[in-house]
């Protein structure tokens, strides 16, 4: 592979989170299709050398060929992370609910996608519940007739360096072979490690450390309440709670609970600036997350660029919904790996063809 960049193309690519990682990998990312406008915006800030498409199911991949000036087989890496809000655990609680989602499908779309390029690796990035989905094997089935070898896994980004415990299926398809999805030996990073030194949010001089939820005064008089560093709002007492915390049986257990210094944090949603949606309470501040410490705490780089005029509810879904780049960095990093032994073994072999002749 010396010589010249692998390429790839991300599909839902949301604010970048994959592409990062792939960058970061040595990766170009020749193209993106993302359909929401604000993440497509956020995206193309920070990776203004790639061209977004809009929508999967509106862009054949002859499109992208054209485009990236290459003939089908030749695309180093296909990726994506379909929407998974269907097949997430507290969705499939209510099973109507989840089976409606129309997003579900779209696991389809990004399959005529691979059909259309067959890319020489896939990698795909979603919840857990999705293998448990009828979805997931027909996509497996298919890849498998296309003659990939595929692997998957059922991954924590914990293990990757991420200060974060967020457990994904993690896809991985190859024409040349099996792909190594066993899990790296990461340190562990710990809420003090990531976002301990960060200033108080109303000294710093980062707007997006400066946003985080607000609260009434009765509610911000219980979050004082709450013991710093892990406490839960069962130190209350069912009595001093919000009413719709009150009885054993009603509500999620971590909701306004408190993150543990020196353990990882729990997973960062696209509600994870309101308290009120999980254990999302700074470990010793009276507020919830930040922006940026919800960006930190995913992973990226400090510096990840959101436009001001993106309303901070869009830049939460945004950063909740990404794939960790550290974690995509270390996958893509396993991807370059395999592509570069199978070129070697073919050049090899082909040296010994001529060898023989």
């Amino acid at each position: 592979m010396k010589g010249r960049r692998l390429l790839a193309v991300d599909a839902f690519c949301g604010c970048g989170g994959t592409s990062l990682g792939l960058a970061k990998a040595g990766f170009a990312i020749g193209a993106a299709l993302e359909v929401e406008s604000w993440a497509a915006e956020t995206y193309m800030l920070n990776h203004p050398a790639t061209a977004v498409f809009y929508d999967i199911r509106a862009i054949p991949a002859s499109l992208l060929l054209d485009y990236l000036k290459i003939r089908k087989y030749e695309l180093d890496l296909l990726t994506g992370c379909p929407p998974c809000q269907g097949f997430s655990s507290i969705r499939t609680l209510n099973a109507s609910s989840a089976t409606r989602d129309q997003r579900n499908n779209l696991v389809f779309n990004f399959l005529e996608l691979i059909d259309g390029l067959r890319p020489k690796t896939v990698l795909l990035e979603n919840v857990p519940g999705l293998m448990d989905n009828w979805r997931y094997d027909l996509l497996v089935e298919q890849l498998e007739k296309w003659n990939y070898h595929v692997t998957s896994a059922r991954l924590d980004a914990t293990a990757f360096g991420v200060p974060q415990r967020r457990k994904r299926l993690v896809l991985a398809a190859s024409r040349l072979g099996k792909i190594d999805l066993t899990p790296p030996t990461e340190k562990l990073v710990t809420v003090r490690q990531a976002i301990g030194g960060l200033p108080r949010p109303r000294k710093s001089a980062k707007w997006l450390h400066r946003w985080h939820s607000k609260h009434s005064p009765d509610v911000l008089k219980r979050i004082r309440q709450i013991p710093k560093d892990g406490g839960s709002r069962a130190a209350l007492g069912n009595g001093n709670q919000l009413p719709c915390h009150q009885g054993k049986k009603i509500g999620f257990h971590d909701v306004y609970g408190r993150m543990a210094w020196n353990q990882v944090s729990p997973t960062i949603t696209r509600f994870s600036n309101n308290p009120s949606k999980g254990r999302f309470l700074h470990p010793e501040q009276n507020r919830a997350l930040t922006l940026l410490e919800s960006v930190i705490l995913q992973s990226f780089p400090r510096n990840y660029k959101f436009s001001r005029e993106t309303p901070p509810t869009k830049i939460a879904s945004m950063i909740g919904e990404a794939f960790p780049p550290r974690m995509a960095e270390i996958l893509a990093k396993r991807i370059a790996s395999h592509l570069s032994s199978a070129a070697r073994r073919k050049k090899r072999a082909l040296n010994a063809s001529k060898a023989v002749r």
